[in-house]
Order: structure tokens, then sequence, then C-alpha cells
């Protein structure tokens, strides 16, 4: 028993406005979680925009297949012929629009669909399961089915096999890792629902036509809809996939063993820097001649600054600072980059000294 767009649009204005402000609040709520969890944006790892670049790829690939110039033609939208058309006549017409004439594939049509029957299998399953397959006959229809499975679930495999390499831990790491589940269950569940709309469609309906507009072309719209269908998901997980992994939604919060990990690791490196900083000024007071250099640097530092900060631009200068918020951040990471830069040639020379 098949479900009709009516069933389905009455589904929907029923459900609709009960899910929708949910789906708003649940959307609303993800995006939010970054800043409230203080997790910092950031660019699009290279693995992901791998794996972003496979998924646009795909998508649009399925998307092209949709135009009229990819799609097989259908011999009475061509000839603009009616399901109960004779044979003869249907073939006479195809005949004139073929500049060389009929083809080998035409004539094996032309002897398969001669009955009402098999022409509305044709507008279910194609013309190429009715013109190649050997064992299908029109007095048991499921034969038909069968034979066109491997057709129907092929591109759903392969893209199926696509979701798998972008959601590969080996291929994006992580940020690709834990949306697996969710493609793999995205594209089969695809697969699984055009299977059911095949095998269910009530063919017959097509019997009652008796013009050319009236007929339904399933195969025909059923082909659209599948690469539709297939570009909507690859679409989706590449979008949820760039949300998580720039950390825009989809950020879970560090765990207590995560921070405390974190945390020790940053006074860890402050512990080591406080050592280096330690060396050199044990270094710097040993030395008679470098402790008077010191002492002498730092004397006319505080005569330098002193005057510095008496002059009226700098004065003004520090005002305009203070007021327009002076961004903390690049300050400290400024001035991380350059203690690195002043104590790594010293850090590097005591450890070839101790060497020594």
């Amino acid at each position: 028993m098949s479900i009709s767009w009516g069933t389905i649009k009455q589904i929907a204005i029923l459900v609709g406005p009960m899910l929708l402000p949910k789906a708003i609040g649940y959307y609303r709520s993800v995006r939010a979680a970054p800043s409230i969890h203080g997790i910092p944006i950031r660019p699009v790892p290279a693995n992901v925009a791998r794996a972003l670049a496979i998924l646009f790829i795909t998508a649009a690939g399925f998307l092209f297949k949709t135009l009229p110039f990819f799609s097989p033609e259908n011999i009475f939208s061509l000839t603009q012929s009616r399901l109960q058309i004779p044979t003869d006549v249907l073939f006479t017409r195809l005949s004139g629009l073929r500049t060389a004439g009929l083809t080998a594939t035409d004539d094996i049509l032309r002897s398969k669909i001669n009955s009402l029957e098999s022409r509305l299998l044709y507008l279910q399953f194609g013309p190429d399961v009715i013109t190649d397959c050997q064992f299908c006959n029109a007095e048991d229809p499921k034969s038909y089915l069968y034979y066109a499975l491997p057709a129907i679930l092929g591109p759903h495999l392969y893209n199926l096999c696509i979701l798998a390499l972008v959601t590969s831990g080996l291929f994006t790491g992580k940020e690709g890792a834990v949306w697996r589940t969710t493609a793999t269950l995205a594209g089969s569940a695809i697969a699984l629902l055009e299977v059911y709309l095949v095998s269910s469609y009530h063919y017959q309906g097509n019997a009652r036509a008796t013009r050319l507009e009236d007929l339904d072309a399933f195969y025909w719209k059923m082909r659209i809809y599948r690469n539709l269908m297939i570009a909507t998901v690859d679409g989706v997980i590449g979008w949820v996939l760039y949300l998580s992994s720039t950390n825009r939604a989809f950020v879970n919060p560090p765990s207590t063993a995560e921070r405390v990990e974190t945390a020790t690791k940053i006074v860890e490196m402050m512990r080591s820097k406080l050592n280096a900083m330690g060396i050199v000024r044990n270094t710097v007071n040993r030395d008679t001649d470098l402790r008077t250099r010191s002492q002498n640097y730092w004397v006319q530092e505080s005569m330098i600054m002193g005057a510095l900060m008496e002059d009226r631009e700098v004065i003004e200068g520090v005002k305009n600072a203070l007021e327009n918020r002076i961004n903390m951040q690049m300050i400290a990471t400024d001035a991380g980059t350059y203690a690195e830069n002043i104590l790594g040639p010293i850090e590097a020379d005591l450890g070839m000294n101790g060497q020594t």
C-alpha cells in the first residue's frame, strides 16, 4: 500500500507546528554552545576541507544527473503518444524522430511493450529494465523489481562509500568520525525509502489515463528524487561537519579530565619558562661584568621610560588605548612569542653548555 502525497502533506500540517518550534529551539541552543563554554571558533582543518571538497563534488554530480540531458528517453513523451496507442503507430512515430531509423534496442523494446501491462511496467521501471531483463515477464511484475534492485541501490551504495570515506577517522580524524553513524543511517534510510516506494507503487493507476498529461512517469520522477535526496544528504553532512569542525555548533564541553590535563600542561609550560628565567638570572648575577651591565641597563631604561611617559603624545596615546579597550589576548600572545624568541637561544646555549 503506497502513501499518497496528500497524506504526507496532511501529516506535515499536523506535526509541523509542534516540531518546528522545538527544532528552532534546539538549533539555537546548539549554535550558542560554543559561546557558553568559551570555546573559540577556528578555521576549517585541512582534513575536513578535503572531505568537504569530496562531498561538494559528489553532491554536484548527483545534481547534474537530474538534468534532462542525462535522463533516459520516455518514448511516450518523445512521440507525444497515449499509453493505449498501437505498437506499430508508436514505433512509426519513433522512427520518424530517429535520423538513422530504429536501433536494435528499439526493436527489442518493441517486442517487449506490446501489451498494456508491459507498458505500465515500463513507466514504473524505465526502458533499461524492460529491454535488458531476459527472465522478466508481465505476468510476474516482481521479477522486474528484482532485476531493477541493483540499478536502484547502486547510486546509494556509491554514496555510502563516499560518506564512509569522509567520516573515516583515518581520513578526517575525530571531526568526521563523530558523524559516521549519522551519515550511515541517513544514506541507508533514503536507499530503503526508495526501495519501499518502488516496490509499493500502484502501477495499474496509469491504466485509466487517456491522455499523455495524465500519465505518471514514475521511473523518471524517482530518478530525479533519488539524485536530489542523495545530494541533500551529502550537503547536510557537509554542513554539520563544517559547523562542528570549526566549533560553530554541536560542540561538547571539555570533560573534567581534559580540563585538568590542559591546566597541568599550562602549569608545566610556565614552570619550565620560570626555570629558564631563573637560570638566566643566576648566570647574570654570578658574572660581575654581566651584573654591572644589567644594572646599568635598568637604570638607563628607567630614565628613558620616565622621560617617555612625561611626553604629551605618549600620554594621549595611552589614554586613547585605554578608552578603546586594549585587546589583552593579542598582547599576551605577542608577549609570549617575544619571550619564546628571547629564551629559546638561551635555553639552547645552556643545554649545550650542560652537555659539554
